[in-house]
């Protein structure tokens, strides 16, 4: 796990009061505000870009910050549901999951992602053209990168597609691969380690306007409904109701281009809830059960 120490607008906070969660028996944040985030690009790549982030947040609350890439989604998870760490950055699907764990959990804010304008981004499926894929049933045969069990736009969206469509990819992909991350599931693409990956839309037109995946060979095959983005999460217990109200007005006031989670340039930031997760949720419970092992 990294671990980075420093010892976003769209919604007025003006309306802050109304949408407060008051914590029971809170304990206060004193010493430190412990940050995990989900390792959606590699560390080395978000630790850089939260620096101003971090240091953001420390001139807000007068607190040292300590910010930690966790080593996997199911890491990132943990600490937050154990209460190692007050704060997360998460995605739609870890949120779900650390919540089912620990009912004190709530969403702050999410992102405004900058291609949609929007709190909410699309995940989709990317072929390697020059192997004849050019729609979900031409994935029959190939080999697939996921990028975490726990990824909404590297697993459960493209998942829930796959069942849809009468497809199991224990049964008719030749190689399953969790690649760990977004950007490492663009280098298996890449390299020819799979035929196609899941990912979300954003990420790939970066990747592109950076001269990578070029469209001549690389295309979008499919593409989800869209997918609330990454949230900012807390442990109500930890935080009074007046330190809940200035962390969102902190992240609503927030000068535009503080990063989001998965280290890209956000439009600012909105005010978050649990009910935002809805369809996810439903999809999610769905698909519980399934099971998809790396081959």
């Amino acid at each position: 796990m990294t671990a980075l120490g420093v010892s976003c607008t769209a919604t007025s906070s003006s309306n802050l009061s109304q949408s407060v969660v008051t914590p029971i028996n809170y304990v206060a944040v004193t010493q430190a505000l412990g940050v995990v985030v989900i390792p959606a690009r590699s560390s080395q790549q978000q630790e850089k870009r939260l620096q101003s982030l971090a240091a953001y947040l420390q001139q807000i609350l007068k607190l040292p910050v300590n910010i930690q890439i966790a080593k996997n989604y199911e890491t990132a998870v943990d600490l937050l549901a154990k209460e190692k760490v007050e704060m997360a950055y998460l995605g739609a699907l870890t949120y779900l999951k650390a919540r089912d764990r620990n009912p004190n959990i709530e969403p702050l804010v999410l992102p405004i992602e900058q291609t949609t304008g929007r709190p909410w981004y699309s995940g989709v499926i990317i072929a390697n053209s020059k192997r004849g894929i050019n729609s979900l049933q031409d994935l029959k045969g190939k080999r697939f990168a996921f990028v975490s069990p726990s990824s909404t736009s590297g697993f459960l969206m493209p998942m829930n597609a796959f069942i849809q469509q009468g497809i199991d990819p224990t049964r008719d992909f030749t190689r399953i691969r969790y690649s760990g991350s977004h950007d490492k599931a663009e280098t298996d693409l890449e390299t020819d380690v799979v035929d196609a990956i899941a990912t979300e839309k954003a990420i790939f037109v970066q990747s592109q306007r950076e001269g990578k995946l070029k469209s001549s060979q690389y295309k979008i095959i499919w593409e989800s409904e869209p997918i609330p983005t990454t949230p900012i999460v807390i442990n109500t217990k930890k935080f009074s109701p007046s330190v809940i109200n200035q962390l969102k007005r902190a992240l609503i006031d927030a000068p535009e281009g503080l990063v989001d989670v998965n280290g890209s340039n956000s439009h600012g930031y909105t005010l978050g809830k649990d009910a935002d997760f809805e369809q996810i949720r439903q999809i999610y419970t769905r698909l519980k059960s399934v099971v998809v092992a790396a081959k």
